[in-house]
């Protein structure tokens, strides 16, 4: 049980239990507490608009991926986000993805991690984060991005 100078991030959710978690903008320092007592360690954050308050958290690795609200990350913030959370799931630190409300640049990352490390296809990927996080990948461009990440990936080299 979290202690109460803790608070949970708005649209908070695990996607794989204590591994890799979405939310909202963590814009108070109790939620960036609720991370490091959860073991997420490692924060991507999506949201060039605004920074959370990490600054006095130094065992929390901050990692800004500018993406424009309502646009999907580039294929390439996609690779450099899923390194990010394979480095820090290999060194046993749970990662957190948030833009500003946990749903599109947020869901795309998440659905693209379960079609790089569970061979989900695209369109599954999509059905199970909107599942998981109801309102995930908001836009037409988002889910497009998604399954260009799934053909890049899956489709066989000459």
């Amino acid at each position: 049980m979290a202690s109460s100078s803790s608070k949970m991030p708005k649209n908070f959710s695990w996607v794989i239990d204590e591994r890799l978690c979405g939310m909202g903008f963590p814009g108070q320092c109790e939620n960036i507490m609720y991370l490091l007592e959860n073991n997420v360690k490692c924060l991507i954050s999506l949201s060039p608009e605004r920074e959370p308050p990490v600054q006095d958290f130094k065992d929390l690795d901050f990692i800004p991926v500018k993406v424009l609200d309502f646009t999907p990350p580039s294929q390439e913030q996609i690779d450099h986000c899923l390194e990010v959370i394979s480095k820090a799931n290999i060194e046993g630190k749970a990662v957190g993805v948030h833009c500003a409300h946990g749903q599109g640049r947020t869901g795309t990352v998440l659905a693209c991690y379960l079609v790089k490390f569970l061979n989900y296809s695209a369109k599954d990927a999509i059905q199970k984060i909107r599942l998981l996080r109801p309102g995930s990948i908001e836009t037409s461009e988002q889910e497009q991005a998604i399954r260009d990440f799934d053909k890049r990936i899956h489709s066989p080299t000459d």
